[in-house]
């Protein structure tokens, strides 16, 4: 079903199981040129203008005209952050009845199935860079549901870097590149991180042993506590969790060296090439419960999402499950083009209640107007389509499709135009409540994951990532770095100071700092 509707044209296909041979397959399933070459304008492209210009009036060769001018145009502004990814499609299947907590239709009933997208992305990359750097990642689910599209634009770590949205440009301009040198900078990055304590529930993560996770094998985290509401008006509120079904796979900086110097795109590759051998990956949809009481009654702020909602209090209840298995017939238009936004919400999901939540309903939409145009919800992936969508939103850069055709542009009219969901319809769906937020303070749960969740082995895996990466800051940024490291567990601040005394010309592998 999601094949039939998202693609346009039929598309010749063949079998083969090593993405490098997928020209030499698609030559071996066609007999001769699939057609016609042509501009775009749709004209035949004649011989004699396809082989060659000289001799001949550049101007009215259209062939040449039309490859060249367009050929300038091809590259679009890339993400300013998670520029580096892969992605596929597949579906959602409900395996487990929340219509207690939740109405949305997407959960309305066991085997009900869904189609999704799944993008995965590294953070601090530019496009085309290694997928095996130590980093951060990102896990964003789009379902195409017949309520409009749902997005969950989650990572790969159970919590978020900063509480304020404010500086969140700031985390972003640190993991990036100097201004003057275009070098990866650790007294830039560690400045941030020594500024903004709050980051080590996420950055004591990537510094440890899930810091180089494997697409196929990694878990996603929804970071968010989303309020929701049943069919009898009762709000709940959750957080979404994907469990990979198969054992979660990461790489070692030793492991991620090697790779990266026979291949940068291992993660990309090795996507592609598990649904096309039909090793289709698949993660458990599961959420963490809380009533209204649990959160009046909860000893810490639970829309923090620099911190973690503890599963012995808050155990995991399973939803669903959520497989994928197609790949993208073209990269540009089905991943590239991928936008998702938080704000994408459906009846029953009434979204985050922090402030981060309500920044990145704009930042993200913003980015997609910047990067696509503010038509990108017409482009082919991004459409809604198991819904028909009824706007008065008119021209602008296309995609335009039939720009709604004839019906009245302008609401309220008397013209019997679309209109809204009507009032007796709507009783049950309460407004998204306000919250008050202080200062984030998530020490005590960093502490914890250091002293008792990580083994003496991933401890010290940990340590040596985190010198290899602060032996590159300057002097006072190390002992604001050690300082905070001592208040984490004095036993880390101590060897976090010794092996910078021990050792201070050792190779940068972190982030690729040499």
């Amino acid at each position: 079903m999601f094949r039939s509707i998202i693609l346009l044209i039929p598309i010749v296909t063949a079998a083969y199981d090593d993405p490098a041979q997928q020209l030499v397959a698609f030559k071996n399933s066609t007999q001769g040129p699939i057609g016609i070459m042509t501009t775009s304008n749709g004209a035949p492209v004649k011989y004699k203008y396809a082989t060659g210009t000289l001799n001949s009036r550049l101007l009215f060769h259209e062939y040449f005209m039309d490859s060249l001018t367009h050929f300038s145009r091809e590259r679009i502004p890339e993400r300013v952050v998670h520029a580096n990814g892969a992605g596929a499609f597949g579906f959602f299947e409900v395996t487990h009845d929340i219509t207690h907590i939740c109405k949305a239709k997407m959960f309305e009933s066991v085997g009900k199935r869904t189609p999704i997208a799944i993008r995965f992305s590294s953070i601090f990359g530019d496009r085309g860079a290694s997928d095996t750097l130590r980093d951060g990642r990102g896990f964003a689910v789009k379902f195409y549901t017949e309520e409009g599209n749902f997005d969950i634009v989650g990572l790969s770590a159970p919590a978020f870097v900063i509480k304020d949205p404010l500086f969140f440009t700031t985390f972003v301009r640190s993991i990036k590149r100097n201004p003057q040198t275009d070098l990866l900078d650790a007294n830039l990055m560690w400045d941030f991180l020594t500024l903004r304590p709050e980051s080590w529930n996420t950055f004591m993560r990537v510094f440890g042993d899930r810091g180089i996770p494997v697409y196929t094998n990694m878990p996603g985290f929804g970071i968010h506590t989303y309020q929701v509401v049943n069919d009898a008006g009762m709000s709940y509120f959750i957080r979404f969790h994907f469990v990979p079904d198969t054992e979660e796979k990461t790489l070692t900086s030793e492991q991620a060296r090697g790779i990266n110097s026979e291949d940068a795109d291992y993660n990309k590759r090795r996507l592609f090439k598990a649904i096309l051998n039909g090793d289709f990956p698949s993660w458990t949809f599961s959420i963490q419960i809380l009533s209204v009481d649990d959160v009046k009654n909860a000893d810490f702020d639970v829309f923090d999402v620099t911190k973690i909602l503890p599963q012995d209090k808050y155990p995991l209840h399973p939803v669903g499950r959520m497989v994928l298995d197609r790949n993208p017939d073209n990269y540009f238009a089905d991943i590239e083009q991928l936008a998702f936004n938080p704000a994408n919400l459906v009846p029953g999901i009434l979204g985050g209640l922090d402030k981060l939540f309500e920044a990145r309903r704009l930042s993200y939409r913003d980015a997609h107007y910047y990067r696509l145009g503010a038509n990108f919800n017409n482009i082919r992936v991004n459409c809604p389509f198991n819904t028909k969508p009824l706007t008065y939103n008119r021209d602008g850069h296309a995609p335009v499709k039939d720009n709604q055709k004839y019906l009245p542009n302008v609401y309220p009219n008397s013209f019997n135009g679309p209109a809204p969901v009507e009032p007796w319809r709507d009783f049950s769906e309460p407004e998204l409540l306000h919250i008050i937020e202080a200062d984030p303070n998530n020490l005590d749960q960093i502490k914890d994951y250091y002293q008792y969740t990580l083994t003496d082995g991933e401890r010290k895996r940990l340590l040596e990532n985190i010198l290899s990466s602060l032996v590159s800051a300057t002097q006072f940024l190390q002992d604001r770095a050690i300082a905070l490291f001592n208040s984490i567990d004095p036993d880390l601040g101590y060897k976090v100071a010794s092996g910078l005394a021990l050792n201070t010309t050792m190779e940068m592998h972190y982030l690729g700092l040499k």
